[in-house]
This record gives structure tokens, C-alpha cells and sequence, in this order.
């Protein structure tokens, strides 16, 4: 089994990207699920979906909880996306230089 390794120097893929790219035109093909299905099944309006498609709007718990069920796969997989992608953006743009780190 090979084990794959994300350069750090790249930003984490949001996780909508990821359900518009991959999960929902396999999802179309194999269910015929139609995007306006896929926002009712989760709950939202097209228009929050479309948000989250174009990584604009965040992967809530909630949401990653319907995924989750939707797709199979599970609260986890949605949740940690969306916390490495919060992370590293975080990152770029919190200024840590001048907090000390001190031994708990």
C-alpha cells in the first residue's frame, strides 16, 4: 500500500471542492441524484449548496453529518477536510511571531 504525502507548501483542498468535483457527478451518474436533490437531502438551498461548491462557505457539523451519511462515508472524513483547510488558512494569515511557547 502506498502511503500518499500532501506537500505542505500546498493548500488543503476545501472539502466542497471535493463533493462538487468528485463525490457529486459520481453520485449523478451512479443515483441520477440532481443538484437541487442532493441540497434538499442536505438540507440547504441551491444557493448555500452552490456556496459550498465553490468553497465560499464552510463544511458546518452539521452538514458533515448528512454527507456523512449520504455519501457512506462518515462525519470524519468532511470534518477534518474542512479543519485542515481552516487551519492552514489560519496560518497564512495569524501573525504567531511574538507568542512565547511555554512548557505546560
Amino acid at each position: 500500500m502506498t502511503k500518499l504525502i500532501r506537500n505542505p507548501n500546498r493548500a488543503p483542498t476545501h472539502p466542497g471542492i471535493m463533493l462538487r468535483d468528485v463525490i457529486f457527478p459520481n453520485l449523478k451518474e451512479k443515483h441520477k441524484i440532481t443538484i437541487q436533490e442532493l441540497a434538499s437531502y442536505l438540507g440547504l438551498s441551491r444557493q448555500v449548496l452552490h456556496r459550498i461548491f465553490k468553497g465560499e462557505a464552510p463544511i458546518s457539523v452539521n452538514i458533515a453529518l448528512k454527507l456523512g451519511k449520504l455519501c457512506g462515508n462518515g462525519e470524519t472524513l468532511w470534518l477534518n477536510m474542512q479543519s485542515k483547510y481552516d487551519v492552514y488558512n489560519a496560518k497564512q494569515s495569524i501573525d504567531l511571531e511574538n507568542i512565547p511557547t511555554f512548557a505546560a
